[in-house]
């Protein structure tokens, strides 16, 4: 894991009262993490994902995994670096609705 991936899994998302996976196979990708529950996929993105390529492999995976019914929420490197509370508040918002369905 990076450090800001360490950052969100020890300092959020591992006591988090839904459960929450890291490094989880779905498919052939590898999410960064994942709740089953609410069909969620956080990705933590560094500087590889805004080239060219790496855009357009991200929007691929994400057209691939939304065939799944997942939802993919996408954050930078610099999200949780900088706006860790933020980025706290809107994965559980996120959970939170998606969970209820």
């Amino acid at each position: 894991m990076t450090s800001e991936e360490s950052h969100l899994w020890y300092d959020f998302l591992r006591n988090y009262p839904i459960k929450v996976y890291r490094q989880r196979a779905i498919d052939y990708f590898i999410a960064d993490f994942y709740c089953s529950e609410a069909k969620l996929i956080i990705e933590l993105d560094g500087n590889q994902h805004y080239t060219e390529d790496g855009i357009i492999q991200d929007e691929v995976r994400t057209e691939f995994l939304e065939r799944y019914g997942l939802e993919v929420l996408r954050f930078t490197n610099e999200d949780v670096k900088y706006r860790f509370e933020s980025v706290c508040d809107a994965i559980d918002q996120v959970i939170k609705e998606r969970a209820k369905k």
